[in-house]
């Protein structure tokens, strides 16, 4: 094939279009150069709690879809995928480094929750977008699978609930929800919290792997290590946002001191944020977020940084059905990708988000899919059902009537 006929294929990332891999009712790529982005459009619906999908549309037919992380001001999200969306109209949906350029460059100052929420969405739908138009599952345009299945983990509130998930899932790895609270004195909730771990521990044995999140509630250092030192006896795989992460150098000085994994990365944009915190050395396990860190192309980056500091990934994902396969797509061509957090679809109103059936964990694993794209179709009927609703984390405060962190 000379580099015309390559091209008029309509190849992409080097990779010749392959019709045959196409479902027969999508729209089917023309063969022209170039496609076009014609529209970008954001939802916010409420399954339980706000998600916000952004879809982007082309003049050949073919469509892609996104999820926005949702924080709580989730219509200024929505607001900023509108906005961006004359940046991006007219432009080929399959430059998805120019696009993301464009975004987050013009905005000129580091985005934040809203801005990175915004993009995060908007770049996954191009991925949507190139996978179809290739007739691939978007980690094939990435290099492929370097794994044939996706170990996960889901949150378990008791050890009765955690024995529950195992029988059900065969689960290999729970994250324990014990709950950290602000009460007084500190020293008591510490305690109880280990002495939770360990009924935790007891209730499943040593052959299931035990996660522990404290959700960056808390501010001082040394109060994370009193806590890491109770849960040093259940050996965990991780203990996730032990402290604030506003101070990478704080974090890593803990790191330091601890004897059990430390994991953290939720709350951080882009690889410039990660590249700080692994450089300070402080993280053994990074956690970002796939619809808030920058995308998927910009999670792989990130992943990149991570494997030359030595460092494995474990994706934040308390969202919908699409962010998990998102995260499929990713752990399947990450090579030190770790572990995935999950919340079953199948018993959840965000079950209707999709057309077809969401995947469901088995023997502890999630099945990796072989469709054009990320291989859901969100339901537009649905979300008409689903209408947003003001929401947001529940506040919390301290004895005396303070703030806390949530």
């Amino acid at each position: 094939m000379n580099r015309r006929d390559f091209l008029t294929a309509g190849s992409l990332v080097g990779l010749p279009f392959q019709a045959a891999a196409m479902p027969q009712t999508a729209p089917r790529y023309t063969g022209k150069p170039e496609l076009k982005i014609t529209n970008v459009e954001a939802f916010v619906v409420n399954a339980g709690r706000n998600y916000v999908y952004v879809k982007v549309s082309t003049d050949q037919g073919i469509h892609g879809w996104g999820e926005a992380y949702s924080a709580g001001p989730d219509e200024a999200t929505a607001a900023t995928i509108r906005d961006f969306k004359d940046w991006l109209v007219g432009k080929d949906p399959r430059n998805v480094e120019y696009l993301w350029a464009t975004m987050y460059n013009f905005t000129r100052f580091p985005g934040g929750l809203v801005v990175n929420a915004a993009i995060s969405g908007i770049e996954q739908a191009l991925w949507d977008v190139a996978g179809k138009a290739a007739g691939l599952p978007v980690y094939m345009l990435m290099g492929g699978k370097c794994r044939n299945k996706v170990r996960c983990y889901q949150a378990a509130n008791s050890p009765e609930q955690a024995q529950a998930l195992i029988s059900k899932y065969g689960y290999t790895a729970l994250k324990a929800t014990l709950g950290f609270t602000d009460a007084v004195p500190m020293s008591a909730t510490v305690r109880a919290f280990g002495e939770r771990a360990e009924a935790m521990r007891k209730a499943i044995g040593a052959n299931v792997d035990l996660c522990f999140d404290a959700h960056a509630r808390i501010f001082a250092p040394y109060v994370a290590y009193e806590l890491a030192e109770v849960l040093k006896p259940v050996q965990p795989l991780f203990l996730e946002e032990a402290i604030r992460p506003e101070n990478m150098d704080s974090m890593a000085e803990l790191r330091k001191k601890v004897r059990i994994p430390i994991a953290t990365g939720e709350e951080l944009y882009t690889k410039f944020q990660f590249q700080q915190l692994l450089t300070a050395g402080g993280a053994d396990i990074i956690q970002p977020d796939i619809c808030l860190a920058g995308g998927f192309l910009e999670q792989k980056k990130i992943a990149a940084i991570a494997e030359s500091h030595y460092v494995e990934v474990a994706p934040h994902n308390p969202l919908g059905p699409l962010a998990t396969l998102v995260n499929i797509h990713f752990a399947a061509c990450t090579p030190n990708f770790v572990i995935l957090e999950y919340h079953p679809d199948d018993e959840s109103p965000r079950k209707d988000l999709v057309k077809g059936d969401t995947i469901v964990v088995k023997d502890g694993y999630l099945a990796i899919p072989d469709k054009p794209g990320w291989g859901y179709e969100m339901d537009e009927e649905a979300f008409k059902r689903m209408p947003a609703k003001p929401w947001h984390r529940a506040f919390s405060f301290t004895p005396d009537g303070a703030p806390s962190f949530i």
